[in-house]
């Protein structure tokens, strides 16, 4: 376990990485419009680049991890999806 004062750093805000956070603000605003929370979503990073030297640079994107959600949300988030695709 880490000890707190070493925790890891938190990822350098690169357009790409406010990309991610921004679209998974807009996408839970949407899902709460719709009636719907996804209990972790988060915005995540893959392991820094490492250079030659054994530096590391920052991480050059991020995802949006959705976590997991319970069938009924499922299938909540199904119906929204077919009911937005329908008109």
């Amino acid at each position: 376990m880490t000890p707190p004062s070493q925790k890891p750093a938190l990822p350098r805000r690169t357009a790409k990485i406010q990309e991610a956070f921004d679209a998974r603000d807009d996408l839970a605003a949407a899902l709460t419009a719709a009636g719907i929370q996804l209990p972790a979503m988060d915005v995540r990073t893959p392991w820094p680049d490492t250079e030659g030297d054994g530096g590391a640079r920052p991480a050059r994107y991020a995802l949006v991890h959705l976590g997991v959600c319970s069938a009924p949300v499922a299938h909540a988030l199904a119906s929204a999806i077919r009911n937005g695709t329908a008109g």
